[in-house]
């Protein structure tokens, strides 16, 4: 591989990674979920302890994913990890409908007004792509 393809590469990396990352903060800070949480749960006074975990778990599980790190546990701990991970997936599924509107926030927020369709179809294209990517080549 030449240095040319690697620092291609490198770049795709980047700008893949600050997509998703912006796109996550931008999920939780529309959401408003921390703030939301400690309102819940009646913890105002530990609302940092909420953020640092969220943070945490956020690398923690990159670190996981990119050393390709993992564990051998019995059936029942496997299953109630994945009812667990199934519920949070649900309730993100559920709060992304709600928050649809970050696109247009978006797009007037980066001088993009009339062209919406096309950070929309971006998004579309590029979710496509790397999910052809992932399954065709076994990434």
């Amino acid at each position: 591989m030449s240095i040319w393809e690697c620092g291609l590469l490198v770049l795709i990396g980047l700008g893949g990674g600050l997509a998703v990352g912006s796109g996550l903060v931008a999920f939780i800070a529309v959401l408003d979920i921390i703030p939301r949480l400690t309102q819940l749960t009646n913890a105002h006074r530990h609302i940092r302890a909420f953020e640092w975990a969220l943070v945490m778990g956020a690398l923690f599980f990159t670190l996981i994913d990119f050393f390709h790190l993992g564990a051998h546990w019995p059936n029942v701990v496997t299953a109630v990890y994945g009812l667990f991970a199934g519920i949070f997936v649900g309730t993100l599924a559920a709060g992304l409908t709600e928050v649809l509107n970050v696109f247009p926030i978006l797009a007037k927020r980066l001088s993009m007004d009339g062209s919406l369709l096309f950070l929309l179809m971006a998004v579309v294209f590029g979710k496509v792509t790397g999910s052809l990517l992932q399954w065709l080549l076994h990434l």
